[in-house]
């Protein structure tokens, strides 16, 4: 019973003790406890956030061609490719095919999403990548001579493929500041 009395006394005094929701703690460094948070609790959110933040810092951007709206319509498509398209796999000696079918607005992400990314895929570690449009959707296929890179190809799958290489980021940049993208 005392040890009870006594956690409890413990936990009021710690609730007690607890900042308001909305405000910070400060941390025994000066940091405030939102210095050292970093995600702004949903991904698309952040995507924008983290572009928005290096438009503001850029003296020279030219915000009369900025286009977040476009960015997000594009963040938009890569969830429903992401979460929502089906994802037949079928594997090849020398790499992987992959029906990608969807419906409605999934349908018109996919065309966008995997055409581009088959062309970025084209163009890196000597991979061949194609995509050919199929009545709902996009038959994607991704090969290469080599026996490993093509184990790696298979081993990455479609998710692994369509997020394989380092141009996302760029990729979100020139969309958000209304360049051209592909």
């Amino acid at each position: 019973m005392f040890i009870a009395r006594r956690i409890a006394t413990i936990l009021v005094l710690l609730a007690a003790a607890s900042p308001a929701l909305g405000q910070t703690m400060q941390t025994h460094h000066g940091a405030t406890s939102t210095d050292m948070l970093a995600m702004p609790g949903q991904d698309a959110f952040g995507a924008i956030q983290e572009i928005v933040r290096v438009l503001e810092a850029n003296p020279r951007t030219d915000w009369s061609k900025v286009n977040l709206a476009a960015l997000r319509e594009h963040l938009i498509d890569m969830n429903r490719v992401t979460l929502d398209a089906a994802a037949d796999e079928t594997p090849l000696d020398n790499g992987l095919a992959v029906a990608v079918t969807g419906s409605g607005r999934t349908l018109t992400a996919i065309r966008r999403m995997v055409t581009a990314q088959a062309k970025e895929l084209d163009r890196t570690r000597g991979w061949t990548a194609t995509a050919e449009q199929l009545p709902d959707g996009v038959l994607l296929t991704v090969t290469a001579t080599a026996p490993k890179e093509a184990a790696h190809i298979r081993g990455l799958g479609f998710i692994g493929l369509l997020a394989s290489g380092s141009h996302h980021q760029r990729h979100h940049l020139a969309i958000a500041m209304g360049e051209p993208v592909h």
